[in-house]
């Protein structure tokens, strides 16, 4: 605090010398004028003294026989004048001191948070249509209608709640997460399992449905697994009906599967030529400005940096500039040799195996080759895995008075 009142009421870095400087501050020290930072080189001192103090130092300096020589001057009334010369200077400060406080006075960014079940367009849309938008005065919303409004709109949110931090509107909600509760129907159509390789059953573990096969057993596609139609018998061990359930098991069924990749002797690389154009643009949320330019090059592609000022994102105001870099480039025609062409299928195929694994496929054998033809480079690949099996289908029902077999 002391050195900012120093500061707003300026002080002078001055240099001491001649017949006795050690009086020349005792004066000083019973006259009230106050010195700080004094340093000693030989007979000479250097101190700092306020502005008012220096002023006053005439008689003290004719008394003691020293000489007294500005070296550096601080403070605020130095700084005023040397500012006020500066005149584009001073018009730019006032000028962003202004631009900063109306803008001050919009919502520049809408965030939202809570939301699981509602999207961000929706809830957008939903804004739009409240006429709450990015760049409306603050004083133009009405944070409590717009809670109502969030609430009437959408059931789910149990909860709203909206507020202003600078220029930014916070919205938080909480929806609801209680599980909706059906009620579960006591009866149903009935699901089979069936198959869809051909292939040998490896195992197989029923929870529900009555099992239409065994391990070892050779099966083809479309074929009955598990079967959604459990016979009831009556005591005397005839049939009464039938009952209908969704067939539940975990079945493995080993089979062959194929693969097969291909790619071309030749191909087109980029090749940048290192010639580059640039152009600068400005962008005030969704809509921007640029320079007009005619077409670059005949091919290129582009970089784009985009950046803004740091108060600017402070205040969350979306006004950026940027560049973008116009690349030019040649395609040029390469030919894969064989050990890239091996790369490359190779890659192909560990991305197929990855797909098998995140299904839980198990690979038990496998065969793969890679050849060249007249122009392309073929993988392919044959394998043995065991996969877990079983689509659902619905059950044939067999009315009342029907047995299994008759129409």
């Amino acid at each position: 605090m002391i050195r900012f009142l120093k500061y707003m009421k300026g002080y002078l870095r001055v240099r001491v010398w001649g017949f006795s400087p050690e009086r020349f501050m005792n004066l000083c020290s019973n006259k009230g004028i106050l010195l700080w930072d004094i340093v000693r080189e030989g007979d000479v001192y250097y101190m700092n003294i306020t502005l008012k103090g220096f002023w006053e130092l005439r008689p003290i300096v004719k008394k003691t026989g020293t000489r007294v020589a500005i070296l550096e001057r601080y403070g605020l009334p130095f700084f005023l004048p040397k500012l006020l010369k500066r005149k584009m200077f001073v018009a730019g400060l006032f000028l962003t001191i202004a631009f900063w406080l109306v803008s001050s006075l919009f919502i520049w960014d809408i965030k939202l948070n809570g939301n699981y079940q509602i999207t961000e367009d929706v809830f957008r849309s939903f804004l739009k249509q409240n006429q709450v938008r990015i760049g409306m005065r603050q004083d133009e919303l009405d944070i409590e209608e717009l809670e109502k409004q969030i609430r009437r709109q959408f059931p789910q949110i149990t909860w709203a709640s909206a507020r202003l931090e600078g220029t930014r509107l916070l919205i938080d909600i909480k929806e609801n997460d209680a599980p909706l509760t059906t009620d579960k129907p006591e009866t149903t159509s009935g699901t089979d399992l069936v198959a869809e390789y051909d292939g040998r059953i490896v195992s197989i573990i029923v929870r529900n449905g009555v099992p239409k096969v065994g391990i070892d057993d050779m099966v083809e596609k479309g074929a009955i697994l598990v079967e959604g139609k459990v016979p009831v018998y009556n005591e005397d061990t005839t049939l009464r009906e039938y009952q209908y359930v969704d067939a539940d098991a975990d079945i493995l069924l080993e089979h062959g599967m194929d693969f097969t990749a291909s790619l071309p002797l030749n191909h087109t690389e980029k090749k940048y030529t290192g010639r580059e154009k640039s152009s600068h643009y400005i962008k005030l949320g969704d809509r921007s400005w640029s320079l007009p330019q005619d077409r670059p090059f005949l091919v290129y592609d582009s970089v784009i940096r985009e950046s803004r000022p740091l108060m600017l994102e402070r205040l969350s105001v979306p006004a950026f500039w940027g560049t973008v870099t116009y690349r030019e480039y040649q395609n040029v025609e390469y030919k894969y040799t064989e050990e890239e062409a091996k790369a490359h299928l190779n890659q192909k195929l560990m991305d197929f195996l990855a797909e098998l694994e995140e299904k839980g496929v198990q690979i038990i054998e496998k065969d793969v080759r890679i050849e060249r033809n007249a122009d392309v480079w073929v993988l392919t690949g044959e394998f043995l895995v065991q996969e877990p099996v079983g689509k659902s289908t619905e059950t044939e029902r067999i009315e009342a008075g029907e047995t299994e077999g008759n129409g």
